[in-house]
């Protein structure tokens, strides 16, 4: 995901297209080939025609949502359990620490054991290589357990001068010789990637030196003869070119949208002005999506900076904001923020010039490394893990001839590039930065920073208009069930209806509201500091259209409304296609309409993703960590978790993912009496080993017999002496809470798409003096497919839904399940006789491709 992409994230995880896997529970033979999308900026237009061009790659704010595919069934389907016998696996963490490369160990020690090959921790990164002895220590699969949702690096870091010299080399070559490893995953930043591809280019050259000093027989010297080199890129910054999405980026937002929401609520009460630096030497990605995630007035990025006359434009923003209403002002800093003319812009200078000429109480936050801390978001869990798995995969089918590759991020899928490839473009963003060359690295950082920048540009810098020049008025409204975001989607819609000169009106409790006229306008300020808010600030009601046609047909003419913004679940989608059908008998129906889903849930034919998703799917997380600590206290339990979700087995499926649990039960995938006792007889033998607990979840309406508590019975009765059972029913605290930066972020950018769009369609169908909209087109879901944000007609996606259990009728994240099991130790057979292309990186000068 340049996610205009997941999560996620988050992302939400696991194996490569390439990696082919078979259940018992699925048997249809399903495929697909992995590519490297290069990617091309938007034209260099206006940025309202920048959003109606926008075309999102599968990432959301640069947060990419998980898509793999895999074969299910192969002739040859035992290839990977041998596919690493007699051969040894490293696997080390260097430089700067991010959250989610626990994860990632956890997936190369697991991954590489069921393959047959030994797995080795490195501790202390590259000083622990050259140190050699304890540091260099054999892995079990166990002693990567409880690790997944640990923050840092279990198994240490550290810079290390000794490797930067050849004698450090040949003594870290030395200490692999002599355990027989000849494979080595290295995690870290640009960095740490260099020296590794350093080390290896050397190897034959190190290999002769130590023959010849005896430090190695010359059989020794032949079985080492080549050296594998796979990296998995881990910095919060999302500095390194070549992946959509570096481990530990969306965990070190979850840190910084927490600390700016508790300063958010001190500066309200003290009418301050609040300066906050992050992270970001080289790149702005931290400060850029935080300022969309939290409503700042103002930030200042390395790429972008700001024009020669930016004191002036700052101070009369922050002072407009304020003769609006706003009792605060928000000003994001990344740290290696410059001027146009290369000088540094610190904090400190933003607040001595906001307290000089505007007199305003202000205050200096420098985050520092509180964002580095903390325990890792689902997304990263998840794509640590699936980072770990195909790096197994790239260590033990390499040659000679294979270059020292990076598993890399493209839209849902897992690449390999060239480690150096993407080092160089990495290099070349800096050059360009430090040559003055602005625009040029802005686009050598991606089509998400950009389309990201854009949207910041439109909400921050741009006036809205006195006048109502473009004369079109638009309801938005929520559907369904609250949902995390869905305020942040009304705030971003009724922001960009009022740029673009529109009259914006809301409406209250959903369809009810508009029948009863529950409608008011909206003004700048009415949405000031929704962004940042979870449930419904509109109220939201499951209640359909039909049977109020009459009054909602009445009150759109009573108050003039030309087009209809829903933000919503299920009931939104069907209630659009009531709106439909409604049609033919009410001509004030005829107006354009968009859905932007919105549901914990993710049920909304026409798109993969749905505001609300990722809070809902961080919360269970959390909630399944605590549990899980309970658990590891009191030795061999059991616990049953009942998710949310409907009939619709998203959120049990990837928090499976993300909290490494033991099984998931959904409804789209039947599970038999044989199934449970299965998984029981798992736990019974899991409990034999140091890892004495057990995580089960289940969703609640995977199946009408198998309750919760017929489950929790069961295990209950057949775990007697060996373990203990709990249940727990997390029930709506999965709606609440506030929404996470990437749903905040995600909403905000379909509402900005939705609202271009609508302004666009209403002017298209304006026919003899009235808005007359009947064509399919005119009523549309904006949904998240493949690469793109893409309107479909509801009426077109009626054949690809399931009524009966409101679900769509295929769901790309059902082919992700096999994974859970994988990580799991459960007997699974994973095909690796087709393999991924090695990609590479394009880059063309003047703007016409981008990594």
């Amino acid at each position: 995901m340049h996610k205009e992409e997941l999560h996620l994230k988050f992302f939400m995880c696991v194996i490569q297209s390439r990696l082919l896997v078979r259940t018992p529970q699925r048997t249809a033979g399903e495929a697909s080939t992995c590519s490297m999308l290069i990617q091309k900026p938007p034209p260099e237009t206006d940025a309202l025609k920048s959003l109606d061009t926008m075309d999102d790659p599968d990432t959301v704010e640069g947060i990419p949502i998980f898509k793999n595919e895999w074969i299910m069934t192969h002739e040859d389907n035992h290839a990977a359990k041998t596919l690493g016998v007699g051969k040894a696996i490293a696997v080390l963490t260097s430089g700067g620490d991010a959250q989610g490369m626990n994860a990632a160990v956890r997936a190369v020690v697991r991954v590489g054991i069921y393959t047959g090959a030994r797995v080795f921790f490195v501790h202390e990164g590259y000083q622990g290589l050259v140190d050699g002895g304890d540091n260099i220590r054999e892995a079990t699969w166990e002693s990567v357990s409880m690790m997944l949702q640990l923050g840092g690096t279990v198994i240490g870091s550290a810079r290390c001068k000794d490797f930067r010299e050849r004698e450090g080399r040949l003594r870290a070559a030395h200490n692999l010789v002599k355990r027989g490893i000849t494979n080595l995953c290295v995690i870290g930043g640009d960095g740490s990637l260099t020296g590794a591809d350093t080390f290896r280019s050397e190897w034959s050259d190190l290999l002769s030196d130590l023959q010849k000093s005896g430090k190695i027989t010359v059989e020794e010297a032949a079985k080492s003869r080549y050296l594998n080199i796979v990296g998995l890129v881990g910095s919060i910054d999302n500095d390194f070119c070549g992946t959509d999405m570096t481990i530990g980026t969306d965990s070190a937002l979850h840190r910084i949208t927490e600390i700016v929401d508790a300063i958010t609520t001190t500066a309200q009460s003290h009418q301050r002005t609040f300066v906050l630096e992050v992270m970001g030497r080289h790149c702005g990605y931290l400060a850029l999506v935080t300022s969309l995630s939290c409503g700042a007035d103002w930030v200042f990025i390395p790429e972008c900076p700001p024009d020669d006359d930016w004191e002036e434009h700052l101070c009369r923003r922050l002072s407009e904001t304020r003769n609006r209403g706003s009792r605060l002002n928000i000003i994001i800093v990344a740290e290696g923020a410059i001027d146009r003319n290369g000088k540094p812009i610190s904090s400190e200078d933003i607040k001595n010039l906001v307290v000089k000429r505007l007199g305003y109480d202000t205050r200096v936050t420098v985050l520092g490394h509180v964002q580095r801390g903390g325990t890792p978001s689902a997304f990263d869990r998840i794509l640590g893990s699936r980072m770990g798995v195909e790096a197994v995969m790239a260590l033990l089918e390499g040659t000679p001839d294979t270059p020292a590759c990076v598993v890399s991020l493209s839209g849902n899928q897992a690449v390999r590039l060239p480690l150096m490839e993407c080092v160089q473009v990495t290099k070349d963003v800096t050059k360009a930065m430090d040559e003055r060359r602005f625009d040029e690295a802005l686009k050598l950082r991606g089509r998400s920073f950009m389309n990201n920048w854009e949207v910041y540009k439109l909400l921050a810098h741009v006036r809205p208009p006195v006048s109502k020049s473009g004369c079109y008025t638009v309801a938005v409204m929520n559907v369904g069930a609250p949902a995390a975001g869905m305020n942040a989607a009304v705030r971003s819609t009724v922001r960009i209806g009022l740029i673009q000169g529109n009259r914006v009106l809301v409406v209250h409790d959903g369809f009810e509201g508009l029948a009863k006229g529950q409608i008011e306008e909206a003004g700048w300020s009415y949405v000031g500091g929704w962004t940042g808010q979870g449930g419904s600030k509109l109220g939201t009601k499951r209640t359909l259209p039909k049977k109020s046609f009459e009054q909602i047909s009445a009150n759109i003419t009573k108050f003039s409304i030309q087009g209809l913004v829903i933000i919503g679940g299920f009931e939104a989608y069907t209630g659009g296609l009531e709106l439909m059908e409604g049609r033919k008998h009410y001509d004030e129906l005829c107006i354009p309409f968009v859905v932007i889903p919105a549901t914990v849930s993710n049920n909304v034919p026409g798109s993969d993703f749905s505001v609300g998703t990722d809070t809902a799917l961080n919360t269970i997380c959390m909630t399944c960590d605590r549990i899980k600590q309970s658990a590891a206290g009191t030795k061999r339990r059991v616990f049953i978790i009942e998710t949310m979700g409907g009939y619709c087995g998203y959120l049990a499926t990837m928090a499976g993912l993300a909290a490494g649990a033991d099984a998931a039960y959904i409804f789209e995938e039947p599970f038999t009496i044989r199934d449970l006792q299965a998984n029981v007889e798992h736990l019974v033998q899991k409990m034999k080993t140091t890892v004495k607990r057990g995580l089960v979840l289940r969703n609640e309406k995977c199946n009408e017999n198998y309750t919760t508590d017929f489950i929790f019975n069961l295990y209950s009765e057949e775990g007697k002496g060996i373990f203990d059972s709990r249940k727990n029913v997390l029930g709506h605290m999965q709606q609440g809470g506030s929404p996470t930066p990437f749903d905040r972020n995600f909403a905000t950018k379909m509402g900005a798409k939705a609202m271009n769009w609508m302004s666009g369609k209403i002017k298209e169908s304006y026919r003899n003096g009235r808005i007359f909209a009947n064509t399919p087109d005119s009523g549309c879901v904006l949904g998240m497919r493949k690469r793109a944000l893409v309107f479909q007609a509801v009426t077109e996606l009626k054949e690809q839904t399931d009524f009966e259990h409101r679900i769509p009728k295929e769901q790309w994240w059902l082919k992700l399940r096999p994974i859970l099991k994988i990580l799991a130790k459960y007997e699974i057979d994973l095909d690796t006789s087709e393999h991924a292309h090695f990609e590479h990186v394009s880059r063309k000068r003047s703007g016409e491709a981008t990594v």
